[in-house]
Protein backbone atom coordinates (compact mmCIF):
# COMPACT_ATOMS: atom_id res chain seq x y z
CA UNK A 1 0.00 0.00 0.00
CA UNK A 2 1.30 3.56 -1.27
CA UNK A 3 1.85 6.20 1.33
CA UNK A 4 -0.61 8.39 -0.71
CA UNK A 5 -3.33 5.32 0.11
CA UNK A 6 -2.28 5.36 3.88
CA UNK A 7 -2.83 9.06 4.43
CA UNK A 8 -5.70 9.78 2.15
CA UNK A 9 -8.45 8.00 0.57
CA UNK A 10 -8.77 7.02 -3.12
CA UNK A 11 -11.99 8.53 -3.44
CA UNK A 12 -10.73 11.93 -1.80
CA UNK A 13 -7.47 11.63 -3.80
CA UNK A 14 -9.58 11.54 -6.99
CA UNK A 15 -11.70 14.35 -5.76
CA UNK A 16 -8.82 16.17 -4.95
CA UNK A 17 -7.24 15.11 -8.25
CA UNK A 18 -10.36 17.06 -10.66
CA UNK A 19 -10.29 19.91 -8.44
CA UNK A 20 -8.36 22.02 -11.09
CA UNK A 21 -9.80 20.32 -14.01
CA UNK A 22 -11.77 23.30 -15.01
CA UNK A 23 -8.46 25.58 -14.50
CA UNK A 24 -6.73 23.21 -16.81
CA UNK A 25 -9.50 23.22 -19.34
CA UNK A 26 -9.81 26.88 -19.32
CA UNK A 27 -5.77 26.86 -19.27
CA UNK A 28 -5.42 25.01 -22.09
CA UNK A 29 -7.84 26.96 -24.42
CA UNK A 30 -5.77 29.91 -23.27
CA UNK A 31 -2.39 29.75 -23.98
CA UNK A 32 -3.23 27.42 -27.13
CA UNK A 33 -6.04 29.16 -28.80
CA UNK A 34 -5.63 32.94 -27.45
CA UNK A 35 -3.00 34.26 -29.96
CA UNK A 36 -4.64 31.96 -32.89
CA UNK A 37 -8.44 33.58 -31.93
CA UNK A 38 -7.54 37.38 -31.89
CA UNK A 39 -4.67 37.01 -34.55
CA UNK A 40 -6.16 34.55 -37.26
CA UNK A 41 -9.58 35.09 -37.00
CA UNK A 42 -10.71 38.15 -35.51
CA UNK A 43 -8.00 39.87 -37.27
CA UNK A 44 -6.40 41.38 -34.53
CA UNK A 45 -2.61 42.79 -34.71
CA UNK A 46 0.22 40.74 -33.34
CA UNK A 47 0.95 43.46 -30.73
CA UNK A 48 -2.79 43.87 -29.64
CA UNK A 49 -3.26 39.81 -29.62
CA UNK A 50 -0.21 39.80 -27.26
CA UNK A 51 -1.23 42.66 -25.40
CA UNK A 52 -4.63 40.72 -24.43
CA UNK A 53 -2.50 37.77 -23.03
CA UNK A 54 0.05 40.03 -21.44
CA UNK A 55 -2.51 41.89 -19.54
CA UNK A 56 -4.27 38.62 -18.64
CA UNK A 57 -0.59 37.31 -16.81
CA UNK A 58 0.03 41.02 -15.71
CA UNK A 59 -3.59 40.08 -13.91
CA UNK A 60 -2.56 36.68 -12.66
CA UNK A 61 0.32 37.38 -11.86
CA UNK A 62 -0.67 40.38 -9.12
CA UNK A 63 -3.80 38.47 -8.00
CA UNK A 64 -1.83 35.48 -6.90
CA UNK A 65 0.82 36.79 -4.04
CA UNK A 66 -2.63 38.79 -3.50
CA UNK A 67 -4.40 35.47 -2.61
CA UNK A 68 -1.92 33.62 -1.42
CA UNK A 69 -1.44 35.72 1.37
CA UNK A 70 -5.28 35.96 2.17
CA UNK A 71 -5.87 32.53 1.78
CA UNK A 72 -3.29 31.63 4.44
CA UNK A 73 -4.84 34.26 6.70
CA UNK A 74 -8.40 34.31 5.91
CA UNK A 75 -10.65 31.81 8.45
CA UNK A 76 -12.76 30.86 5.28
CA UNK A 77 -16.33 30.50 5.06
CA UNK A 78 -17.71 28.81 8.37
CA UNK A 79 -16.49 25.62 8.59
CA UNK A 80 -15.99 25.20 5.06
CA UNK A 81 -12.08 25.81 5.15
CA UNK A 82 -10.48 28.48 3.90
CA UNK A 83 -8.95 26.73 1.01
CA UNK A 84 -12.46 25.55 -0.46
CA UNK A 85 -13.91 28.73 0.21
CA UNK A 86 -10.91 30.57 -2.38
CA UNK A 87 -11.42 27.73 -4.65
CA UNK A 88 -15.35 28.64 -5.30
CA UNK A 89 -14.85 31.99 -5.18
CA UNK A 90 -12.06 31.54 -8.20
CA UNK A 91 -14.64 28.78 -9.75
CA UNK A 92 -17.45 30.88 -10.22
CA UNK A 93 -15.44 34.04 -11.44
CA UNK A 94 -13.95 31.75 -14.03
CA UNK A 95 -17.61 30.38 -15.34
CA UNK A 96 -18.70 34.19 -15.72
CA UNK A 97 -16.40 35.24 -18.06
CA UNK A 98 -14.64 33.24 -19.63
CA UNK A 99 -17.03 32.61 -22.44
CA UNK A 100 -16.95 36.26 -23.48
CA UNK A 101 -12.98 35.86 -24.02
CA UNK A 102 -13.61 33.59 -27.18
CA UNK A 103 -16.37 35.37 -28.74
CA UNK A 104 -16.71 38.40 -30.80
CA UNK A 105 -17.81 41.60 -29.01
CA UNK A 106 -21.23 42.44 -29.76
CA UNK A 107 -22.09 44.84 -32.82
CA UNK A 108 -18.14 44.54 -33.32
CA UNK A 109 -16.69 44.11 -37.35
CA UNK A 110 -14.24 45.09 -39.69
CA UNK A 111 -14.56 48.56 -39.41
CA UNK A 112 -14.55 48.81 -35.61
CA UNK A 113 -11.35 50.24 -34.00
CA UNK A 114 -9.05 47.86 -32.60
CA UNK A 115 -8.93 49.76 -29.33
CA UNK A 116 -12.44 49.61 -28.88
CA UNK A 117 -12.41 45.87 -29.16
CA UNK A 118 -9.27 46.03 -26.81
CA UNK A 119 -11.43 47.82 -24.10
CA UNK A 120 -14.21 44.95 -24.20
CA UNK A 121 -12.36 41.92 -23.74
CA UNK A 122 -10.16 43.73 -20.68
CA UNK A 123 -12.30 43.21 -17.65
CA UNK A 124 -13.29 39.94 -18.62
CA UNK A 125 -10.00 38.69 -19.11
CA UNK A 126 -9.12 40.48 -15.77
CA UNK A 127 -12.05 38.85 -13.95
CA UNK A 128 -10.70 35.31 -15.54
CA UNK A 129 -7.40 35.72 -14.21
CA UNK A 130 -8.56 36.25 -10.97
CA UNK A 131 -10.50 33.04 -10.54
CA UNK A 132 -8.19 31.22 -12.15
CA UNK A 133 -5.55 32.63 -9.51
CA UNK A 134 -7.89 32.13 -6.65
CA UNK A 135 -8.54 28.41 -7.57
CA UNK A 136 -5.01 27.40 -8.70
CA UNK A 137 -3.50 28.61 -5.34
CA UNK A 138 -5.91 27.37 -2.65
CA UNK A 139 -5.79 23.82 -4.80
CA UNK A 140 -2.16 23.57 -4.50
CA UNK A 141 -1.81 24.79 -1.01
CA UNK A 142 -4.21 21.41 -0.04
CA UNK A 143 -1.19 19.30 -0.80
CA UNK A 144 1.18 20.07 2.01
CA UNK A 145 -2.28 19.67 4.42
CA UNK A 146 -3.28 16.37 2.79
CA UNK A 147 -0.54 14.46 2.69
CA UNK A 148 2.71 14.17 4.97
CA UNK A 149 4.86 11.79 3.16
CA UNK A 150 7.59 13.52 0.65
CA UNK A 151 6.81 10.49 -2.38
CA UNK A 152 3.10 10.65 -1.29
CA UNK A 153 3.29 14.30 -2.09
CA UNK A 154 4.81 13.49 -5.94
CA UNK A 155 2.38 10.91 -6.16
CA UNK A 156 -0.64 13.31 -5.36
CA UNK A 157 1.12 15.52 -7.59
CA UNK A 158 1.26 13.33 -10.30
CA UNK A 159 -2.64 12.42 -10.12
CA UNK A 160 -3.15 16.15 -10.91
CA UNK A 161 -1.13 16.64 -13.31
CA UNK A 162 -2.77 13.20 -15.13
CA UNK A 163 -5.84 14.96 -14.56
CA UNK A 164 -4.40 18.10 -16.13
CA UNK A 165 -3.40 16.03 -19.07
CA UNK A 166 -7.03 14.74 -19.10
CA UNK A 167 -8.30 18.50 -19.23
CA UNK A 168 -6.12 19.14 -22.21
CA UNK A 169 -6.98 16.03 -24.17
CA UNK A 170 -10.87 16.90 -23.96
CA UNK A 171 -10.06 20.00 -25.02
CA UNK A 172 -7.98 19.00 -28.17
CA UNK A 173 -10.33 16.10 -28.60
CA UNK A 174 -13.61 18.52 -28.81
CA UNK A 175 -11.67 20.74 -30.66
CA UNK A 176 -10.84 18.38 -33.71
CA UNK A 177 -14.38 17.47 -33.59
CA UNK A 178 -16.08 20.62 -33.88
CA UNK A 179 -13.46 21.52 -36.82
CA UNK A 180 -14.20 17.86 -38.30
CA UNK A 181 -17.73 18.68 -38.49
CA UNK A 182 -16.95 22.01 -39.56
CA UNK A 183 -15.37 19.87 -42.92
CA UNK A 184 -17.89 18.05 -43.50
CA UNK A 185 -20.28 21.25 -43.61
CA UNK A 186 -17.91 22.88 -46.96
CA UNK A 187 -16.29 21.33 -49.66
CA UNK A 188 -14.24 24.43 -50.24
CA UNK A 189 -10.31 23.97 -49.77
CA UNK A 190 -9.83 27.06 -48.25
CA UNK A 191 -11.95 25.78 -45.17
CA UNK A 192 -8.41 24.65 -43.85
CA UNK A 193 -7.49 28.11 -42.95
CA UNK A 194 -8.74 29.92 -39.66
CA UNK A 195 -10.48 32.70 -40.38
CA UNK A 196 -13.81 34.78 -39.31
CA UNK A 197 -15.83 31.86 -40.21
CA UNK A 198 -14.54 30.07 -36.89
CA UNK A 199 -15.64 32.06 -34.82
CA UNK A 200 -18.65 30.33 -34.01
CA UNK A 201 -16.33 27.09 -33.48
CA UNK A 202 -14.43 28.72 -30.34
CA UNK A 203 -17.41 30.29 -28.76
CA UNK A 204 -18.68 26.49 -28.39
CA UNK A 205 -15.75 25.04 -27.60
CA UNK A 206 -15.37 27.31 -24.45
CA UNK A 207 -19.00 26.87 -23.49
CA UNK A 208 -18.32 23.13 -23.62
CA UNK A 209 -15.24 23.63 -21.22
CA UNK A 210 -17.32 25.35 -18.66
CA UNK A 211 -19.75 22.98 -18.64
CA UNK A 212 -17.42 20.02 -18.32
CA UNK A 213 -15.52 21.96 -16.02
CA UNK A 214 -18.57 23.28 -13.52
CA UNK A 215 -19.51 19.54 -13.13
CA UNK A 216 -15.80 18.16 -11.96
CA UNK A 217 -15.55 21.21 -9.47
CA UNK A 218 -18.94 20.01 -8.03
CA UNK A 219 -17.18 16.77 -7.51
CA UNK A 220 -14.07 18.64 -6.00
CA UNK A 221 -16.16 20.10 -3.53
CA UNK A 222 -18.52 17.43 -2.04
CA UNK A 223 -15.79 14.66 -1.91
CA UNK A 224 -12.46 16.64 -0.33
CA UNK A 225 -12.96 17.92 2.95
CA UNK A 226 -10.60 20.40 4.36
CA UNK A 227 -9.29 19.78 7.69
CA UNK A 228 -10.51 22.93 9.86
CA UNK A 229 -10.22 23.51 13.41
CA UNK A 230 -12.70 22.51 15.49
CA UNK A 231 -14.32 19.86 13.77
CA UNK A 232 -13.92 17.06 15.62
CA UNK A 233 -13.96 13.57 12.39
CA UNK A 234 -11.36 16.15 10.54
CA UNK A 235 -9.43 16.84 13.54
CA UNK A 236 -8.86 13.35 14.55
CA UNK A 237 -7.91 12.27 11.25
CA UNK A 238 -5.37 15.15 11.12
CA UNK A 239 -3.86 13.76 14.73
CA UNK A 240 -3.50 10.31 13.22
CA UNK A 241 -1.36 11.73 9.87
CA UNK A 242 0.89 13.49 11.99
CA UNK A 243 1.38 9.88 14.47
CA UNK A 244 2.06 8.63 10.83
CA UNK A 245 5.07 10.87 9.90
CA UNK A 246 7.52 9.81 11.70
CA UNK A 247 7.08 6.69 10.57
CA UNK A 248 6.79 7.40 7.52
CA UNK A 249 9.78 9.70 7.04
CA UNK A 250 11.94 6.71 9.19
CA UNK A 251 10.88 4.80 6.16
CA UNK A 252 11.88 7.14 3.38
CA UNK A 253 15.90 7.21 5.48
CA UNK A 254 16.41 3.69 3.54
CA UNK A 255 16.30 5.79 0.32
CA UNK A 256 18.30 8.29 -1.85
CA UNK A 257 19.29 11.68 0.79
CA UNK A 258 15.85 14.08 0.45
CA UNK A 259 16.37 17.09 -1.57
CA UNK A 260 14.99 19.60 1.59
CA UNK A 261 16.77 19.39 4.58
CA UNK A 262 14.57 19.16 7.79
CA UNK A 263 14.40 21.68 10.21
CA UNK A 264 13.28 21.82 14.06
CA UNK A 265 12.21 24.87 14.83
CA UNK A 266 10.27 26.46 17.06
CA UNK A 267 7.64 28.36 15.26
CA UNK A 268 6.46 28.83 11.99
CA UNK A 269 7.57 30.45 9.14
CA UNK A 270 5.43 33.22 8.04
CA UNK A 271 5.11 34.91 4.49
CA UNK A 272 8.13 37.95 5.15
CA UNK A 273 10.27 34.92 6.12
CA UNK A 274 10.62 33.14 2.93
CA UNK A 275 11.76 35.83 1.32
CA UNK A 276 15.18 35.47 3.42
CA UNK A 277 15.20 32.08 2.14
CA UNK A 278 18.00 31.69 -0.77
CA UNK A 279 16.07 28.11 -1.24
CA UNK A 280 12.65 30.35 -2.45
CA UNK A 281 14.35 32.13 -5.14
CA UNK A 282 16.11 28.87 -6.43
CA UNK A 283 12.67 26.56 -6.56
CA UNK A 284 11.25 30.19 -8.03
CA UNK A 285 14.05 29.97 -10.48
CA UNK A 286 13.11 26.29 -12.09
CA UNK A 287 9.33 26.90 -11.71
CA UNK A 288 9.14 29.76 -13.33
CA UNK A 289 11.83 28.16 -15.98
CA UNK A 290 9.50 24.81 -16.36
CA UNK A 291 6.33 27.15 -16.83
CA UNK A 292 8.47 29.39 -19.68
CA UNK A 293 8.98 25.71 -21.63
CA UNK A 294 5.58 24.62 -21.11
CA UNK A 295 3.18 27.71 -21.49
CA UNK A 296 5.49 29.12 -24.52
CA UNK A 297 5.28 26.07 -26.60
CA UNK A 298 1.84 25.49 -26.03
CA UNK A 299 1.28 28.96 -26.91
CA UNK A 300 3.14 28.94 -29.98
CA UNK A 301 2.84 25.52 -31.19
CA UNK A 302 -0.33 26.17 -33.33
CA UNK A 303 1.36 29.48 -34.48
CA UNK A 304 4.38 26.90 -36.10
CA UNK A 305 2.30 24.04 -37.12
CA UNK A 306 -0.18 27.01 -39.58
CA UNK A 307 2.49 29.28 -40.61
CA UNK A 308 6.16 27.22 -40.75
CA UNK A 309 4.51 23.74 -41.47
CA UNK A 310 1.52 24.90 -43.37
CA UNK A 311 -0.65 22.38 -42.11
CA UNK A 312 -4.30 22.30 -42.25
CA UNK A 313 -6.00 23.96 -39.48
CA UNK A 314 -6.95 20.66 -37.48
CA UNK A 315 -3.63 20.21 -37.05
CA UNK A 316 -4.13 22.58 -34.00
CA UNK A 317 -6.00 20.03 -32.44
CA UNK A 318 -4.36 16.70 -33.18
CA UNK A 319 -0.77 17.66 -32.14
CA UNK A 320 -1.38 18.96 -28.91
CA UNK A 321 -3.52 15.81 -28.30
CA UNK A 322 -0.53 14.00 -29.09
CA UNK A 323 1.45 15.56 -26.79
CA UNK A 324 -0.69 15.45 -23.72
CA UNK A 325 -1.64 12.09 -24.27
CA UNK A 326 2.41 11.12 -24.07
CA UNK A 327 1.95 13.08 -21.09
CA UNK A 328 -0.88 11.57 -19.43
CA UNK A 329 0.73 8.34 -20.16
CA UNK A 330 4.47 8.89 -18.49
CA UNK A 331 2.70 10.87 -15.77
CA UNK A 332 2.41 7.56 -13.66
CA UNK A 333 5.61 6.77 -13.74
CA UNK A 334 6.91 9.83 -11.94
CA UNK A 335 6.58 8.27 -8.45
CA UNK A 336 8.85 5.07 -9.03
CA UNK A 337 11.22 6.86 -11.54
CA UNK A 338 11.84 9.92 -8.63
CA UNK A 339 12.56 6.97 -6.10
CA UNK A 340 14.84 5.63 -8.13
CA UNK A 341 16.82 8.11 -9.10
CA UNK A 342 15.56 11.05 -7.44
CA UNK A 343 13.57 14.37 -8.16
CA UNK A 344 16.58 16.35 -9.23
CA UNK A 345 17.73 13.54 -12.03
CA UNK A 346 14.20 12.92 -12.99
CA UNK A 347 14.23 16.05 -13.52
CA UNK A 348 16.68 16.36 -16.09
CA UNK A 349 15.64 13.44 -18.02
CA UNK A 350 12.53 15.64 -18.54
CA UNK A 351 14.98 18.53 -19.87
CA UNK A 352 17.09 16.15 -22.16
CA UNK A 353 13.47 15.50 -23.85
CA UNK A 354 12.63 18.83 -24.09
CA UNK A 355 15.96 19.30 -25.68
CA UNK A 356 15.85 17.08 -28.17
CA UNK A 357 12.57 18.12 -29.31
CA UNK A 358 14.14 21.75 -30.30
CA UNK A 359 17.34 20.13 -31.45
CA UNK A 360 15.07 18.14 -33.81
CA UNK A 361 12.83 21.64 -34.89
CA UNK A 362 16.42 23.00 -35.47
CA UNK A 363 17.42 20.92 -38.24
CA UNK A 364 14.49 19.76 -39.60
CA UNK A 365 12.26 22.48 -40.87
CA UNK A 366 9.78 20.88 -43.34
CA UNK A 367 8.98 17.46 -40.86
CA UNK A 368 5.71 17.20 -41.87
CA UNK A 369 4.61 13.96 -40.95
CA UNK A 370 7.28 13.30 -38.35
CA UNK A 371 5.94 15.83 -36.13
CA UNK A 372 4.23 13.57 -34.36
CA UNK A 373 7.13 12.35 -33.15
CA UNK A 374 8.69 15.38 -32.02
CA UNK A 375 5.39 16.15 -30.66
CA UNK A 376 6.02 12.77 -28.15
CA UNK A 377 9.21 14.18 -27.13
CA UNK A 378 7.96 17.55 -25.73
CA UNK A 379 4.56 15.99 -24.27
CA UNK A 380 6.62 13.89 -22.25
CA UNK A 381 9.45 16.16 -21.49
CA UNK A 382 7.34 18.85 -20.11
CA UNK A 383 5.40 16.46 -18.45
CA UNK A 384 7.76 15.36 -16.15
CA UNK A 385 9.36 18.73 -15.55
CA UNK A 386 6.21 20.86 -14.29
CA UNK A 387 5.21 17.24 -12.35
CA UNK A 388 8.91 17.34 -10.53
CA UNK A 389 8.75 21.14 -10.35
CA UNK A 390 5.80 20.99 -8.16
CA UNK A 391 6.80 18.52 -6.20
CA UNK A 392 9.94 20.16 -5.43
CA UNK A 393 7.59 22.87 -4.16
CA UNK A 394 5.38 20.91 -2.02
CA UNK A 395 9.05 19.51 -0.56
CA UNK A 396 9.91 23.38 0.06
CA UNK A 397 6.52 24.00 1.98
CA UNK A 398 6.97 20.81 3.84
CA UNK A 399 5.03 21.10 7.11
CA UNK A 400 5.12 25.24 6.79
CA UNK A 401 1.39 24.99 5.72
CA UNK A 402 0.06 27.89 7.13
CA UNK A 403 2.28 29.61 4.68
CA UNK A 404 2.35 27.43 1.90
CA UNK A 405 -0.74 29.65 -0.31
CA UNK A 406 2.47 32.44 -0.31
CA UNK A 407 4.65 30.34 -1.64
CA UNK A 408 2.34 29.07 -4.12
CA UNK A 409 1.69 32.64 -5.23
CA UNK A 410 5.14 33.90 -5.72
CA UNK A 411 5.83 31.06 -7.35
CA UNK A 412 3.30 31.77 -10.19
CA UNK A 413 3.55 35.58 -9.76
CA UNK A 414 7.01 35.20 -11.06
CA UNK A 415 5.84 32.29 -13.80
CA UNK A 416 3.34 34.69 -15.02
CA UNK A 417 4.89 37.98 -15.63
CA UNK A 418 7.70 35.48 -17.29
CA UNK A 419 5.20 34.31 -19.98
CA UNK A 420 3.50 37.68 -20.47
CA UNK A 421 6.83 39.81 -20.80
CA UNK A 422 8.18 36.80 -22.73
CA UNK A 423 4.83 36.58 -25.36
CA UNK A 424 4.66 40.39 -25.62
CA UNK A 425 8.83 40.42 -26.93
CA UNK A 426 7.69 37.64 -29.31
CA UNK A 427 5.09 39.53 -30.64
CA UNK A 428 6.73 42.94 -30.57
CA UNK A 429 9.62 41.33 -33.00
CA UNK A 430 7.30 39.61 -35.33
CA UNK A 431 8.06 40.64 -39.09
CA UNK A 432 4.26 41.13 -40.20
CA UNK A 433 1.96 43.62 -38.19
CA UNK A 434 -1.13 42.68 -39.69
CA UNK A 435 -3.10 39.85 -39.55
CA UNK A 436 -1.69 38.23 -42.45
CA UNK A 437 1.14 36.62 -42.52
CA UNK A 438 4.16 36.80 -44.71
CA UNK A 439 6.93 34.16 -46.16
CA UNK A 440 8.77 35.84 -42.74
CA UNK A 441 6.71 33.71 -40.74
CA UNK A 442 7.61 30.48 -41.39
CA UNK A 443 11.58 31.09 -40.37
CA UNK A 444 10.31 33.52 -37.19
CA UNK A 445 7.79 30.64 -35.51
CA UNK A 446 10.28 27.95 -36.40
CA UNK A 447 13.04 29.82 -34.35
CA UNK A 448 10.32 30.71 -31.50
CA UNK A 449 9.88 27.05 -31.04
CA UNK A 450 13.57 26.23 -31.07
CA UNK A 451 14.20 29.16 -28.56
CA UNK A 452 11.45 29.06 -26.25
CA UNK A 453 12.04 25.14 -25.64
CA UNK A 454 15.83 25.08 -25.66
CA UNK A 455 16.78 28.34 -24.98
CA UNK A 456 14.90 28.10 -21.64
CA UNK A 457 15.79 24.48 -20.97
CA UNK A 458 19.05 25.82 -20.76
CA UNK A 459 17.93 28.54 -17.85
CA UNK A 460 16.40 25.13 -16.32
CA UNK A 461 19.40 23.12 -15.81
CA UNK A 462 21.48 26.25 -14.61
CA UNK A 463 18.56 26.27 -11.44
CA UNK A 464 18.82 22.65 -11.39
CA UNK A 465 22.29 22.88 -10.65
CA UNK A 466 22.48 25.48 -7.91
CA UNK A 467 19.69 23.00 -5.93
CA UNK A 468 22.72 20.20 -6.67
CA UNK A 469 25.27 22.27 -5.73
CA UNK A 470 23.78 24.24 -2.61
CA UNK A 471 21.23 22.14 -1.26
CA UNK A 472 17.79 23.05 -0.60
CA UNK A 473 17.86 24.42 3.75
CA UNK A 474 15.39 26.43 4.91
CA UNK A 475 17.00 28.96 7.66
CA UNK A 476 14.55 30.42 9.84
CA UNK A 477 15.43 33.74 11.03
CA UNK A 478 18.26 34.37 13.94
CA UNK A 479 18.20 30.36 13.86
CA UNK A 480 21.16 28.15 13.16
CA UNK A 481 20.63 25.71 10.09
CA UNK A 482 19.84 22.19 12.01
CA UNK A 483 20.31 19.70 9.66
CA UNK A 484 17.82 16.44 9.75
CA UNK A 485 20.83 13.97 11.40
CA UNK A 486 21.10 16.88 14.31
CA UNK A 487 17.28 16.88 14.23
CA UNK A 488 17.06 13.08 15.31
CA UNK A 489 19.61 13.58 18.03
CA UNK A 490 17.87 16.47 19.35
Amino acid sequence: MSDTERSLPVLRRLSYAVGHFLNDLCASMWFTYLLVFYHSVLGFQNTNAGVLLLVGQIADGICTPLIGYESDRTPGCGNYGKRKTWHLVGTLSVMVSFAFIFNQCPHCDSLTPQWASLLYFVPFIIVFQFGWAATQISHLSLIPELVTCEHAKVELTAYRYACTVIANITVYAVAYLLFHVQAGEHDDPLSDALGPADIHIFRNLALIVLGIGALFSLFFHLGTTEWTPGTGGEAAEEEGRRSQRSMEEEEEDGERRPLLSRLKTSSPLQWKCWLQQPSFYQVALLYMSTRLIVNLSQTYISMYLINTLGLPKKYIATIPLVMFVSGFLSSFIMKPLSKLIGKCLTYFVGLLLIMAFSYWVLLDDRMDQRVYGAAVLLGVGSATILVISLAMTAELIADQTQSGAFVYGAMSFTDKLANGGAVMIIQALHPCHTAMCCPACVWFYHYVMVIVTGGVAVIATLALCSILIWPIKIRPRGLPVISEDEARIN
